[in-house]
């Protein structure tokens, strides 16, 4: 596995998307390439700090209103 497809089973793997044979090849290439080992844990951390934040997205319905309110400001 090159470095590149391993990174993209990296992420696949971080939303649950990665099937059993890429974790399986994935984790035969982190044996034996410190650079992706690497990446996988900043990976793993960045995860946990987003799932910690508790954030909040805006709705769709609201970010239409926010959209059209700039739009009558700005034609005033």
């Amino acid at each position: 596995m090159k470095c590149e497809d391993a990174g993209q089973v990296c992420d696949k793997n971080q939303y649950k998307e990665a099937s059993f044979w890429e974790k399986l090849k994935l984790k035969v290439h982190l044996l034996y390439c410190r650079t992706c080992r690497e990446y996988t844990k900043k990976n793993d951390k960045l995860s946990i700090v987003f799932k910690k934040s508790n954030l909040k997205i805006m709705s769709l319905h609201d970010k239409k209103n926010l959209k059209e309110q700039i739009r009558q400001e700005i034609t005033k």
